[in-house]
Order: C-alpha cells, then structure tokens, then sequence
C-alpha cells in the first residue's frame, strides 16, 4: 500500500510544470527520477552561470570603454555640465544704411573701466581695490550721498560702529524686540560730521568708487567709469590688472547719427549700459531669451528690428579663482539697408523747417503748428522720405521739434483729397456714369445749412468735377448710391448701407485700415458712428473719418499703380560686402475691385487737377504729374479742456508723377492751417510751396 502511494507521487511529479516541455517517460524506480531532476536542475544552473558572466562581461567591457578608451570625452562632458558660464555685455548693433549705402546710423567705441565682483572676495578687498582705482582714475564723486559716505564709514569702522548702540538697544535686539534693521538704522543715524570729518577728498572718491562697485545685483558687471576715460586712465588699470582684482577694461559702444538729427525719431532708441531693458518692455524681451541688463531697441525701427540688428555677446567661463576665460567671441549684429534716401530725406526735413516757420509768421495761422511730406514709390511701397515737423513757442521763441512718428498717429480729417475714391464708388455702384454731366449747386437739406462747392461751378462732368474739386457732384452720387429721393430744403434719408458700400471701398486704397507699415505704431483713424443723410455726403467729400498721413500715402499710391494696394515699408534688406541681400519683396495687399475704365477716369482727372485745375502750380508740368488737393473743416481743443471749441481749415495734396508711367508719389498735410470763423479769408498757401520745392529736388537727383 505504501509502495503504491509512493509511485503515484512520484507520477504526479513527472507530471509536474518542471518537466511539462519534456515527453513524458516511465519509471521503473524513484531512483531514475532524482537523477533525472538533478541533470535538469544542473543544466538550468549552468545557463543561469553563463548567462551572469556574459553579463559580467558586457558590464567590464563598458566601463572600460567609459574610463579608459573615452576618459577624456567624459571629463570634458562633467566639466562642461558643471562649469558656470557667464555672457558678456550687449555686443554692438549692426548698422543702419540708406537706400544708397550711405550710414544713417554707426556704433562708436567706448573705453570704459568695470568691476565684476570675483568669488570670495572680502570687503576689505573691495576697499583696497577702491582706494587703488582712486589713484588712477578721475571719477565725480560730489554724486556720493550721505547714506552711502556713511556707509563707507560703517564698513572701515566697524567697532565704532557697535559703541553707537547702547547696552539696553543690544538687549532688546538679544529679545527681539527691534531686529538687526532697526540696529543698523540707529547706527546710520549717530554718524555725525565730526565721524566722517576723519576723511579727506581722496577717501570719499575712494568711497564713491566703493559704492559704484557694490550697486546693483553681485554678479553684474558694474561701470565704475564709461564717459571720457582717458587713453592714459585706460592703460594704466588695463597694466594693473593682476593687483585690481574683479576691475577690467573694455570697449562698449553707443549709437552714432552721422547725419545728425535727420530722421532720427524714426530710427528710435536704443537702452543703455546701465539701464538695460526698461520696464514696460520686460516681459517682452525676456520671453525672447534676454537679460535684464541687456541693450535692447526700445522704439522704431531699433526695436522692430531688434532681432536682426542685435549682436551676440561674449561668452567666459568662471574659473577656480574667480576670473573670466572667453569661451566664444560674440559679434556685431547685422547690418540693414532702409528705403531712405538720407539726401532727399534732409532735403525734405530742411523745406519743411523753412516752410513751417514762414507760414506761422503768415496772417490767420494762430492754431496752426505743424506739417507732414512723405514721397514713396508706388509701385513698390518703398518710403523714400518721411518727415513732420511742428513748431511751438516757448519764451517768446519759435522752436521747432521734429513730429514724424505723427505720420503713423496723427488722424486728420482729409477733404477733397479722397475723391478719386468716392468716384470709384460711384462708378462701381452705377450711380455715376462715365463722362456724366450734372449742374454744380447747392444742397439743401431740411433743417440743416447748405451744402456747396467751394464756388458755382456750373455745369460739370466726372473729369471737371475731380480738377475743380466739386463737392456738389459728389453729393449726388452719395444721394444715389444711398437710394435717397432728394428735395431742395426737403427731408432726406438715405439707406444705412451706404456708409458700408463706400467705407469698403475706400479701404480697399488704404483708407480707414492700417497700412502695415513695418513700424511697431500705427493708428486706425477715426470711424464716424451717426448715419444721417448730411454724414453720408460728408463722407463722400472727406469730411468725416479721418485718416492718417500714412494711409493717405497709401491711397494715392494704389490710384497712381492702377489698384494695387502695396503695403509700405522702410526696411529694404541686409547690407554684406556693400551688395543688399535678402531683398524685402513687395506686398500686394490687395487690389481694388473695380474696371479698368473707371480707374483710367480717376486718372484723367487727377491729371486735370493739376494742368489746370486746383492743384494747378503744385508741380512743374515737364514732370508730367497727377494729383488731387484737399481743404476740410477741422475741429481743435485750443485750451486742453477736452472739449472742441474752435473750427479750422486743413490743406492737403496727394498726387504722383509722371502721369503716363508713376514713379514717385508726394503727400502734403497741413493741418489747422488757417482759421474758420470768418475772422479772415486768408489761407497760407503752404502746401503749394512745399510741393513744389520737395518734387523739384526729387527730380534733381532722379533724373
């Protein structure tokens, strides 16, 4: 019975998950099948040892390869993750050319003499280092305040410093009843005269040095000297080096204008050493990678091409003792090309000076103080020159200030000069016809004053009515296009859509949208919200949305090229080797939707408005031009109360030449330029005389 137990046991184990993978076998004795399990445990076994050392092997192979055949590699991988590498100062800007390779803006090299506190330095170290610099460098210490000489004298006088607090003070400080603040507030408080009279000159040159070397973050370089270090200042701390420990030399730069003030405001700012990134623009400038103290553009063209213009800094590695080793040489940024012409742009600026201050002597001027040229190609969008300049006066003088960035955000109230738009309006809705006559005179609305041309004109068509700037044949056309029935002195109501219909066009030349001008500001203008029938006819004539100089630009561009909206631009290309690369393509905007009949029309009569209609004289005619002029009621707040209380009159002239192939445009924009209370009729006639000069010296230097 026993025996007959023991086999089935025995069975049960053959069946077992040891031997599942094997043929089942018969066993005459238990004998057999120990035997058989101690083989399959010694095979396993020995799988399981040659599989260790293979391991093993792999594993020895491996680190010798990490310590012995690459040793190096990897001693220069941990010392490349555990190094502290540190960037040098702002490297130069590139410069900035004119469309003919001219400089607008250069960077000129500055010695100056810094400290970049080393590691482990004591402040008896500091002050040795101070009083060394005090005797090489001349330095305006009358800026040391009182709380930084007693400072000084705090750090030299330590002990001292400690008798200033009574016994009772320290107690209340072991008890925490004032802490260590209040302490060193007492302290600062009981340095008298007779105290800090045991200096002289020297020491409190010395201690200015000190403070310059202890302002601001540890880690930053600090600028104790950077404005007329003399050659023999810089050399002598350059050769004491090794005994000024933490003080260096170095060149920095700052921005230079070898055409002085011309188109200056445009070029725009760029920070300091000292001041870094200014405050407003932080965030912006930090999410892109820099660092607080680094000079950065802070306006215009500087800072719409802050990345390419910017050059790369220095990079040093901190060595064991605390000094620098440079690791990777920075650069000076890229240089760019505008599409400036920095003659004719002085030209202008020149004209403009002259013209402003001689029409501000003229009668009927008092509110009048500024003007505006930009010339451009219109067929590209390139600006060639871009000025405003505004006259105010200060202690019973006239000064004149530069007022270009107003091109960008000076709405004004346009006139006349939007007509070729209102035209194609009509054309396009059917409310007009081509070669249409209709009689020029008043209109009368119930309730509301007449509305004229500026003079009985009589019976006119679409040409007459652009060259002699009839108002009334572009109330006609508003009145069809809003579906009106009108009546002389009756009331009239026009369809709310109109205003739509003619706004959608004039943006199509530029006209109530922004330009995209590559500057970092631009205004939208004015959009006027009433939609009686008296705003619509204002509207057709000027009279109601402003638009900025820049948009105005714009418009007369895309009537000069047949339709095509270009967008304007000042940034022409990189300047390598004296050749312009990377060329900025022109940009198609859009194109105006409209027949080519209807754009050739605008043409004939913007070529009118100047043989002999009102633009007549603007320009010489051997230059073949076409143009429109414009004169629009203002409105101006005169005493900054915030209420508008005076009516003006503003001028302005668009026009391009020549007629047949356009290559230029002029735009002129005088605004407030008279009054318009009946006081006088005179009005200056400023905008012809600068017409006429700044076309005059465009064509002497393109010929």
């Amino acid at each position: 019975m026993k025996k007959r137990r023991k086999e089935e046991k025995i069975k049960s184990l053959v069946k077992g998950p040891l031997f599942k993978r094997h043929k089942p076998l018969h066993y005459s004795s238990g004998y057999r099948v120990n035997k058989d399990i101690k083989k399959e445990i010694e095979k396993r076994y020995n799988i399981l040892t040659t599989i260790i050392v293979v391991a093993v092997i792999i594993l020895l192979g491996a680190l010798f390869v990490v310590q012995v055949v690459n040793n190096e590699h990897y001693k220069e991988e941990i010392k490349t993750l555990t190094q502290k590498v540190v960037d040098g100062p702002s490297a130069p800007r590139g410069r900035i050319y004119d469309r003919n390779g001219k400089i607008i803006v250069d960077n000129k090299a500055n010695k100056v003499i810094y400290y970049q506190k080393p590691s482990n330095v004591t402040t008896k170290d500091e002050m040795e280092v101070a009083y060394k610099l005090a005797n090489m460098i001349s330095v305006d210490y009358s800026k040391l305040s009182d709380y930084n000489f007693k400072m000084f004298w705090l750090k030299n006088n330590k002990e001292k410093g400690k008798e200033k607090i009574t016994d009772e003070e320290w107690d209340l400080l072991e008890k925490r009843k004032i802490d260590s603040d209040k302490i060193q507030e007492l302290k600062m408080e009981r340095i008298t005269d007779e105290d800090l009279s045991i200096y002289d000159e020297h020491d409190k040159k010395a201690a200015y040095i000190y403070t310059l070397m202890n302002t601001g973050y540890s880690y930053e370089e600090k600028d104790i000297k950077n404005v007329d270090v003399t050659d023999t200042e810089y050399a002598l701390v350059g050769e004491n080096i090794s005994t000024l420990k933490g003080v260096n030399t170095k060149l920095d730069w700052e921005r230079v204008y070898p055409n002085g003030d011309v188109f200056k405001s445009m070029i725009g700012a760029v920070s300091s050493s000292k001041s870094g990134i200014p405050a407003e623009l932080k965030d912006y400038y930090l999410k892109k990678g820099y660092s607080l103290n680094d000079r950065v553009g802070t306006s215009y063209l500087e800072y719409q091409y802050e990345d390419v213009l910017k050059g790369t800094k220095n990079k040093y590695q901190v060595t064991s003792d605390g000094s620098y080793k440079l690791i990777e040489e920075g650069s000076r940024g890229n240089d760019i090309v505008l599409s400036i012409d920095i003659d004719l742009q002085k030209a202008v600026e020149d004209i403009l000076i002259e013209e402003v201050t001689r029409t501000k002597k003229e009668a009927n001027t008092e509110y009048y103080n500024r003007s505006f040229v930009i010339i451009s190609d219109p067929n590209t969008g390139e600006i060639l020159a871009m000025a405003g300049k505004q006259i105010k006066e200060e202690n019973g003088e006239s000064k004149i200030y530069d007022y270009t960035p107003g091109v960008l955000t000076s709405p004004v109230v346009m006139g006349s000069v939007v007509k070729g738009a209102s035209q194609i309006v009509g054309y396009n809705t059917g409310a007009l016809k081509i070669g249409e006559y209709r009689q020029d005179t008043c209109v009368k609305i119930a309730a509301t004053p007449e509305k004229c041309s500026w003079k009985q004109l009589g019976r006119i068509n679409d040409i007459t009515a652009l060259a002699q700037s009839s108002n009334t044949y572009q109330f006609y056309t508003a009145i069809k296009v809003g579906k009106g029935n009108y009546k002389y002195n009756k009331p009239l109501t026009v369809d709310k859509s109109a205003f739509d219909i003619y706004r959608d066009t004039f943006k199509q030349f530029g006209l109530g949208v922004k330009t995209g001008i590559d500057l970092p500001v631009e205004s939208l203008g004015y959009k006027g919200s009433k939609t009686g029938a008296g705003f619509l006819l204002d509207f057709s004539i000027g009279q109601y949305d402003t638009y900025t100089p820049i948009q105005l630009v714009q418009y007369i561009g895309t009537i000069a090229n047949g339709g095509k909206r270009m967008k304007p631009y000042l940034y022409k290309g990189l300047y390598k080797d004296g050749k312009i690369v990377d060329e900025t393509e022109p940009n198609e905007l859009n194109k105006v939707s409209t027949k080519p009949e209807y754009m050739d029309r605008v043409h004939q009569g913007f070529e009118a408005v100047l043989k002999y209609g009102t633009g007549a004289g603007y320009i010489d005619m051997t230059y073949k031009p076409a143009g429109k002029t414009g004169t629009s009621q203002s409105f101006i707040d005169t005493d900054n109360d915030g209420v508008v209380d005076k009516e003006t009159i503003t001028t302005t002239f668009a026009a391009y030449a020549p007629s047949d192939n356009p290559k230029v445009t002029f735009t002129v924009i005088s605004p407030d330029v008279s009054r318009s209370d009946g006081r006088s009729s005179y009005q200056s006639g400023i905008n012809r005389r600068i017409a006429q000069a700044i076309s005059k010296k465009y064509f002497e230097i393109y010929k």
